[in-house]
């Protein structure tokens, strides 16, 4: 625009390098908006938006927010997935020539907030790369800038590997290149509702190279690169927090589609997304921030490696037969902060005082945490033990300069303690000494002028001044006192002695707190140099409070040391770990479970809520929790090392992509089938019932012959078609099981119990009964039942029939109606009648007339 002020033009050259973020311009104590920012941040952030004075141009929308509480309007642009542009001030406005400069300092993203009230306590915030490549493989880097750490995945298997990888990992940002196909992008942005970034430059920075010195893949370096160049780029700022990237191989662990992820609802519900109800929810008895992270890590990713399943095991063993001592160690863990997050404020520079001693305070349990640990019985909580380092270097410097409660700014002084620093301590002396004087003054002064009101105050604009009321300046001496500034009712003075003092007194204070900020950012990078000593702290003591988390539900709930073995699955009495602490005081009805080399599947029958889906879902999670090394809700269990779960429970559309239920079901189903090997879990419950009974029922014996003679999964197949129970003649590696359920007085009673064989009926009608439908569609439904199962070949009544069976049943009840308004009028006329005013003979002419008026119903 021509008319265009220079300031103007400055927030538009700088605006043009940030079109996707807001650019938050300071000017003065405000962090301005204009144009398309304002507009927008007006509606986002429900502020007033104004109009500034474009000159011939049109007015120029604007809107800002207070730069002291700015964080809170970042807070909430960040979480409806914005970017944010802080652009401040970059030099003295006294020395500017023009235009004060000004420049972006950082640019804030979703995936890159660093500021504690940003960031779930007890969730990852990551930030995320994917690169693709000509041979077509992809790579994912996660980073969790708040506490630095990185970690790498490489999938050969094609897109829906990686969309299975990505899903239900807590990523706020996804950094692609620009010319990744639009298609993907749409699918990442859509499936997975997050922000995309773009990021083409994947050339290597010497800087990084000890972060990357365990890559041995190029792919993997360039995919790093991508997301570490993305950062830099952004943040501007120091990145010494970033721990090197751990590669994750995908084979060390078992493997969670998608579907299987949200059928078995391992960290939030699938209908509420929240975390009450998930099986999170049931083991989460960790008492830090760092082991909830950890422990949702661990959920996502269960082991395959026995023996370092059996070593977890050994630990929670430990734990739960040392009550007591765990019971302290809770206590101790109490007092522990976030580690993690506290090292990379410091790496980041955001760190204040207050975080400090935080990290103080958390240092110092170290001692009394090993101390606890070492009243354990178990070499492998002794190990544990062995790895907490004492920092006590780092304890002993925090104690020596810092004040106890210490302000949250770091530039206004009150942070060093007394004694840490000699300057500064002839800086204070001769403050508080000055503030000394001038109390002394005051009383001098008063004496000497006889004005008791007199006082001696402090601004920071005129300073140090005498305080005289107006009704009292006759008793001023005039050679000693010189007029600073006229009130209402007052007038304020200064004098020599006072003026000199005055010069003595702020020089100090200024020059106190100028050396405490100095001082306090030599504390914060010495602590910086033992950032990786503090972050291993951080691991170990989460890997800890996971454990003694397993330790204490494993106790509170019963559950059991799992074994492994090579061939067989086998459960006795297990129970739902979620189910079984909601149902508030019911009691859960266990059953027992056995898949070995003789039975590879079991073809499961029974009603609709008698509990298939409860049992098919409480062994995935019984392999989960074993596989993450966590006891298991059972009396006894002998479990397999499954290398993939596939589950295929309960029905929903996917209307965003516009597929049905039947579509979804045979996408879940056919990617089962697909990737399971004979080391695999599946879980198929009602496959078929989308679409026709005879379609149905042949995909799904289809389906079931296949896993048995191409696939030899551990497989448990919930149906209603009987006629699929016949399977168990034809298939020698199948077994039949149903869940038990008798019929009392007409009514279905679930016993939630399994038993071998198959189910004599489904008793759905008995279903639709306690559902409360209308009792002539519960007749009708009962009648052509009774003609199905009499013959296939008779012809069932007509539709015409049908209506005609719903009319009769109607006029029937349109005939009780008459009957019952007729009984009502003799009963009303009976009421009607006076017996102590009628002779003998009208009472009978009466009842006669009743009686006539009760037959003619």
């Amino acid at each position: 625009m021509a008319n265009n002020t220079p300031m103007m033009a400055q927030y538009l050259n700088i605006k043009a390098e940030y079109q996707d973020a807001f650019l938050f311009f300071r000017l003065g104590d405000f962090y301005e908006m204009f144009f398309e920012d304002a507009t927008l941040a007006a509606r986002e952030l429900e502020i007033t938006l104004t109009k500034r004075d474009g000159g011939k141009d049109e007015p120029t929308p604007m809107c800002g927010v207070p730069y002291h509480s700015a964080s809170n309007y970042i807070k909430n642009l960040i979480e409806k997935g914005y970017k944010v542009a802080i652009c401040e001030q970059v030099e003295d406005p006294k020395d500017a020539k023009g235009v004060v400069k000004r420049e972006v300092v950082q640019l804030i993203t979703p995936g890159t907030v660093m500021e504690t009230n940003m960031l779930q306590e007890y969730d990852h915030n990551y930030i995320t790369s994917l690169s693709h490549f000509r041979d077509g493989s992809y790579v994912i880097v996660y980073s969790e800038l708040s506490i630095g750490e990185s970690s790498i995945a490489l999938i050969t298997d094609g897109w829906d590997a990686v969309m299975h990888e990505l899903y239900n990992q807590p990523i706020k940002e996804m950094v692609v290149s620009s010319d990744l196909p639009e298609t993907l992008q749409e699918t990442l942005s859509e499936k997975l509702n997050i922000p995309l970034s773009y990021q083409d430059d994947v050339s290597f920075n010497a800087e990084y190279r000890s972060l990357c010195n365990n890559l041995n893949d190029e792919r993997l370096v360039q995919a790093f690169s991508r997301l570490l160049n993305y950062i830099e780029t952004t943040q501007k700022r120091s990145l010494d927090h970033l721990q090197p990237a751990k590669l994750i191989e995908l084979d060390h662990y078992l493997s969670l589609d998608m579907y299987s992820k949200r059928n078995l609802e391992l960290t939030e519900t699938v209908m509420k997304k929240g975390k009450h109800g998930s099986l999170l929810w049931v083991l989460d008895q960790t008492v830090t921030a760092m082991g909830s992270r950890v422990l949702k890590k661990w959920l996502d990713r269960p082991l395959l490696n026995q023996k370092q399943i059996e070593e977890r095991f050994d630990v929670v063993e430990g734990f739960l037969h040392g009550f007591m001592e765990r019971d302290a160690l809770r206590e101790a863990l109490k007092s522990v902060y976030d580690l993690e997050r506290l090292a990379g404020r410091v790496a980041y520079g955001n760190v204040n005082a207050r975080d400090l001693i935080q990290l103080k305070q958390s240092l110092e349990k170290i001692p009394e945490l090993k101390t606890i640990l070492n009243q354990f019985d178990q070499e492998r909580i002794g190990q544990l033990s062995s790895s907490l380092h004492f920092p006590e270097h780092i304890v002993s410097l925090l104690d020596a300069g810092l004040q106890h409660d210490p302000p949250v700014s770091i530039t206004e002084g009150s942070i060093i303690k007394d004694g840490y620093d000699d300057k500064l301590d002839t800086y204070r002396e001769a403050s508080r000494n000055g503030k000394q004087w001038i109390a002394e003054l005051e009383q001098k002064e008063r004496q000497e002028t006889t004005i008791k009101s007199l006082k001696v105050g402090y601004n920071r604009v005129f300073g140090y001044y005498i305080e005289v009321t107006k009704a009292n300046l006759h008793l001023l001496p005039e050679d000693r006192y010189e007029r600073k500034q006229t009130l209402a009712n007052a007038e304020r003075y200064i004098t020599p002695e006072l003026k000199e003092k005055e010069q003595l007194i702020l020089e100090a204070e200024e020059k106190s707190v100028e050396l405490e900020y100095r001082l306090f950012l030599e504390i914060r990078d010495q602590i910086k140099d033992h950032i990786p000593a503090i972050q291993y702290l951080a691991e170990v003591v989460s890997q800890i409070d996971v454990l003694q988390g397993f330790a204490t539900v494993s106790e509170a709930n019963q559950y059991r040391r799992p074994h492994f073995s090579t061939d067989r699955l086998a459960i006795k009495n297990g129970r739902h770990p979620v189910v079984e602490q909601v149902m508030k005081g019911n009691a859960f009805v266990p059953n027992d479970m056995l898949l070995d080399h003789e039975t590879d599947i079991l073809l499961i029958t029974g009603p609709n809520m008698s509990g298939k889906s409860t049992y098919m879902r409480q062994l995935a999670l019984t392999v989960i929790m074993g596989q993450i090394g966590c006891f298991v809700p059972c009396e006894e269990a002998e479990l397999f090392l499954f290398d993939q779960i596939f589950t295929r429970i309960g029905a929903a559309d996917d209307l965003v992509s516009g597929q049905s239920t039947f579509m979804v079901e045979m996408l879940e189903a056919n990617h089962a089938i697909a990737n399971a090997t004979e080391n695999s879990l599946i879980l198929l419950d009602e496959i078929g019932r989308g679409t026709s009974t005879y379609d149905g029922m042949a995909l799904a014996q289809a389906i079931v012959e296949h896993i048995h003679d191409a696939i030899h999964a551990k497989t448990v197949f919930s149906t209603h078609y009987h006629e699929l129970t016949a399977l168990e003649n034809s298939l020698d590696r199948l077994k039949n099981i149903h869940v038990r359920a008798e019929e009392h007085e007409d009514k279905v009673v679930f016993l939630h119990q399994i038993k071998e064989g198959a189910a004599d009926q489904s008793y759905g009608i008995h279903v639709a009964k306690l559902a409360d439908l209308p009792a002539p569609l519960i007749e009708r439904a009962s009648i052509i039942l009774e003609q199905l199962e009499q013959s296939d070949d008779e012809p069932l009544e007509t539709h015409t029939g049908q209506l005609s069976f719903f009319e009769q049943a109607e006029q029937a009840n349109e005939s009780q109606r008459t009957v019952n308004q007729k009984e009502d009028g003799v009963v009303d006329a009976l009421k009607h009648i006076n017996l102590f005013e009628m002779t003998p003979l009208d009472a009978m002419n009466a009842l006669y007339r009743l009686q006539k008026q009760a037959e003619e119903k």
